[in-house]
């Protein structure tokens, strides 16, 4: 089992802890509602300690049960990972774009590995035998660079 194998497992072991942990424990018991949200109990807190307060502002929305509440705040969860993981594929692709065009621009070939161009080149950067079509033409037989560059590596 490689290293991050074992961490994932470790880590999908203490989620699972976490999750199992309290209801197994039962940390809720005694309590007229054991998981309430941070929201609740600190309208709790705050009518225990003054009594007689009034909030500034009322919500601009209440939904009409829990249920839905809970439903719109899975919806709002899910829509902020759809953003997130967005952004971060949208970066990922992006440095990958620019490492194979810098890659393209130094000459070597879109597989990465060490292909004939590389190899032939002289000292000047003059093409040999080998290269005399230069890594960036697209006339070979499959049409494109990245298949005749990707020929020679090992990936």
């Amino acid at each position: 089992m490689s290293r991050n194998a074992k961490i994932n497992s470790l880590l999908l072991l203490l989620v699972a802890a976490l999750a199992v942990l309290p209801l197994a424990l039962g940390l809720g018991e005694g309590k007229e509602e054991p998981f309430t949200g941070a929201d609740a109990q600190a309208e709790a807190a705050i009518t225990e300690l003054e009594p007689d307060y009034e909030p500034w502002f009322s919500p601009l929305y209440e939904p009409p049960s829990g249920e839905i509440e809970s439903a719109l705040f899975a919806l709002q969860a899910a829509l902020g990972a759809g953003v997130l993981a967005y952004y971060f594929g949208l970066r990922r692709g992006r440095r990958q774009g620019e490492l194979k065009s810098a890659l393209l621009a130094a000459g070597m070939p879109r597989g990465g590995g060490t292909g004939d161009s590389a190899a032939s080149a002289g000292p000047l950067g003059a093409a040999g035998p080998a290269d005399a079509a230069g890594p960036a033409d697209a006339s070979g037989p499959a049409g494109s660079a990245g298949a005749a560059g990707s020929a020679g590596s090992d990936a």
